[in-house]
């Protein structure tokens, strides 16, 4: 058995939890509503407020699947109650944020600014100029635009200038060697 995949998921007080015959779960709390398609071949069965993911077989694919689909409902339960952040440092001389209403401003030693305007279901903040917090209760799509902020100005190893996640390290190198 998957060690991930037999855990049962508790239902907290509040999170209304649906399974329609397509495999659909949809997932209400007091922050919103997600919904997400789980393999067909997965039950779910939702007993009192415990969630429990179960599989047909023993094959390679349903082993992959069980943990898998018992990850995604339990992201969902966690979005809707709780919420997810990343969080984004900016490292660099000139290289700083700015908000705009929905629309993210940055500046990062380009010619022009970068404006980046935030995804459906997704808040950014900008606490000072060189830090973005990036919220929502998706893990998936909190993460992916975090990703793409990231992306305009990945750390550099010889300075460590760009934007990193918060808990990253970035790995530094030593420069050209002076005579």
């Amino acid at each position: 058995m998957s060690r991930i995949g037999r855990m049962p998921i508790t239902i907290p007080a509040g999170v209304e939890v649906k399974v329609d015959d397509k495999n659909v779960v949809i997932v209400k709390g007091p922050k919103g509503q997600l919904q997400e398609t789980i393999h067909r071949d997965m039950k779910i069965v939702i007993e009192e407020n415990e969630l429990t993911v179960q599989r047909p077989t023993d094959n390679k694919n349903h082993r992959s699947l069980h943990g898998l689909s018992r990850t995604l409902i339990n992201n969902m339960i966690v979005g809707v109650t709780n919420g997810y952040e990343k969080k984004l440092i900016i490292n660099g001389v000139g290289y700083r944020a700015a908000k705009q209403g929905n629309k993210l401003n940055l500046s990062l030693g380009f010619s022009h600014p970068v404006e980046m305007v935030d995804p459906e279901g997704i808040t950014t903040e900008v606490p000072t100029q060189t830090e973005i917090i990036v919220k929502g209760i998706d893990k998936q799509i909190v993460g992916n635009y975090a990703a793409k902020i990231r992306s305009w100005r990945e750390p550099e190893p010889y300075k460590g200038k760009g934007i990193k996640y918060e808990n990253e390290v970035v790995r530094r190198k030593e420069g050209k060697a002076g005579k």
